[in-house]
């Protein structure tokens, strides 16, 4: 079964709120290919692994959570981005990119999807007074040690996370997935044990040591797999088309 190219693009952007939230790129159809969808091809990053796995599936759609055109990067289209365009419109694929939508998404989003993965019971946002808040706050149904939730957190997603071990158990816990570590000061706020992220910093070392609460950096590739995985998913199921994730392995 084939479904209409923007039938698609406005319902992703319809169930993801994409018009309401101020971003750092143009979110929803980056680069508009065929007509007709039957086949989309997710994944995190719209990089050049990625889109040749896309032309190797035969896919219509690219859906990604990093795309392109971001503020304050170069415009001209030289280099590896003369080459990316050039794979999608030679191959007549679609490229479509959800950045801070799909951060926040209720359903689909990645916070709400990585609690899914590591059992975490969400409470509510990290910053209950802004409604662009994109980190959440919740706990773990029993207390563990860093280490153990640390190893809990490797066995998921498969990649070991840097530890700055509190040494108290975790009971409460905030999170934002990607390169989030600056909310860490929004964390010590919350008033949780330990807070979890993509990437780290150096002062972000600093900032748990002094406070007193664990830090745990899982990598922002990894922390960043399951929302694009999720809306891909939903939109296979609301239009009976096929939908294919592959993970492009990157170790940040």
């Amino acid at each position: 079964m084939a479904i209409a190219l923007s039938t698609l693009v406005e319902e992703a952007d319809r169930y993801l709120t994409a018009a309401r939230i101020q971003d750092y790129c143009p979110n929803g159809l980056q680069v508009e290919g065929r007509p007709q969808v039957r086949r989309i091809v997710s994944g995190v990053t719209a990089s050049q692994a990625l889109l040749d796995a896309a032309v190797e599936a035969d896919a219509d759609v690219v859906l990604v959570h990093h795309g392109y055109f971001w503020k304050n990067e170069n415009p001209c289209v030289v280099g590896i981005k003369q080459r990316r365009l050039k794979t999608l419109l030679n191959h007549d694929i679609s490229l479509l990119a959800y950045h801070l939508p799909l951060d926040v998404h209720p359903e689909v989003g990645n916070n709400v999807q990585l609690a899914r993965v590591l059992d975490l019971i969400v409470e509510g946002p990290l910053e209950p007074d802004n409604p662009r808040s994109v980190g959440l706050v919740g706990a773990l149904a029993e207390p563990l040690a860093p280490r153990d939730f640390a190893r809990r957190v490797h066995e998921a997603l498969g990649r070991e996370p840097l530890l700055i071990d509190g040494e108290g158990p975790i009971r409460r816990i905030a999170w934002c997935t990607g390169a989030a570590q600056g909310y860490i000061d929004q964390a010590v706020a919350a008033g949780v044990d330990a807070y979890l992220t993509g990437e780290v910093s150096e002062p972000t070392v600093h900032a748990a040591r002094e406070n007193g609460i664990s830090f745990i950096a899982a990598g922002h590739h990894a922390t960043e797999r399951y929302g694009v995985q999720a809306l891909g998913d939903y939109l296979a199921r609301r239009f009976a088309i096929e939908h294919l994730f592959v993970d492009c392995p990157n170790p940040v």
